[in-house]
C-alpha cells in the first residue's frame, strides 16, 4: 500500500556491493537511489542533464533532507517512487524508498534549483515542463 499519491516510481533491487559491513545497504545510497528516480522521471518528460547543461541550463540540488526507517539488504526488491511540488523557485522532490509490500525505509525531500547561463531562475523552466504536475 502506497502511502502518497506519487507521479512517478521505479522498481530496483539491491546489489551485493550497495551494502556495509552490517549486512544492510549504506546510508549514501539511499541518496542515490533517489538521484536515479529523478533523472528516469526527467526522461519521462523527454528531457535529459546533458541536453539541458548543453543549452545552458542546469539543475542542481540545493537541499537534501532523508529519514531512514528501516534497512533495505542484498537482494531486497524495493521501489523508488516521488512527487512533487514548487516552492518559490525550488522544485521540491518527495521520495520515498518503499519495501514490496508498501511499508518505508527511507523518505527523502529533496529541493532543486534551475540555474540558466550561470544565474538561479525562478523555475520557470520547471513550471513549463511539468505543467500537469504542477498543475500550471
Amino acid at each position: 500500500m502506497r502511502k502518497k499519491n506519487y507521479v512517478f516510481s521505479l522498481d530496483m533491487k539491491v546489489r551485493d556491493y550497495e551494502c556495509d559491513l552490517q549486512g544492510v545497504v549504506n546510508n549514501a545510497n539511499y541518496q542515490h537511489y533517489m538521484e536515479h528516480t529523478r533523472h528516469e522521471f526527467w526522461e519521462s518528460y523527454g528531457e535529459n542533464f546533458g541536453d539541458m547543461h548543453n543549452k545552458g541550463l542546469d539543475a542542481f540540488v540545493y537541499k537534501v533532507s532523508i529519514t531512514y526507517k528501516k534497512s533495505l539488504r542484498s537482494g531486497d526488491k524495493f521501489c523508488s517512487a516521488l512527487t512533487c511540488h514548487k516552492k518559490g523557485p525550488k522544485l521540491i522532490f518527495d521520495q520515498d524508498i518503499l519495501f514490496v509490500d508498501g511499508s518505508v525505509a527511507a523518505s527523502g525531500q529533496v529541493e532543486v534549483v534551475a540555474v540558466k547561463d550561470g544565474e538561479i531562475t525562478r523555475g520557470e523552466y520547471f513550471d513549463e515542463l511539468l505543467k500537469d504536475v504542477l498543475g500550471k
